[in-house]
């Protein structure tokens, strides 16, 4: 049995929760889903300039956690990017 998932802390909840390709119709794209957790390790990484020990302990997470994250969130940026994705970001399960 796996141990419980910890808490991790989101100081961040963005307005715009949903991005688009240009001129192709909502119902005809396929769609990224970007947990808050994944959002949230960008902005501290890519905005706050934070090492990943540093942006680690302000979500109350390990750094390999962090790590993980990070680059689960690149994996699908770039997906909704070069394959012309929706791009929804959604709160954790």
């Amino acid at each position: 049995m796996p141990r419980p998932r910890r808490q991790r802390r989101i100081s961040f909840e963005p307005d715009v929760t949903y991005f688009k390709p240009a001129g192709v119709r909502k119902s005809e794209l396929e769609i990224v889903n970007l947990n808050l957790d994944e959002l949230e390790a960008l902005r501290l990484k890519n905005l706050k300039n934070l090492d990943q020990e540093q942006a680690a302990k302000e979500m109350k997470i390990s750094q390999p956690t962090f790590h993980r994250l990070l680059l689960e969130a690149r994996k699908k940026i770039t997906d909704a990017l070069v394959n012309g994705k929706a791009l929804k970001i959604e709160k954790n399960e």
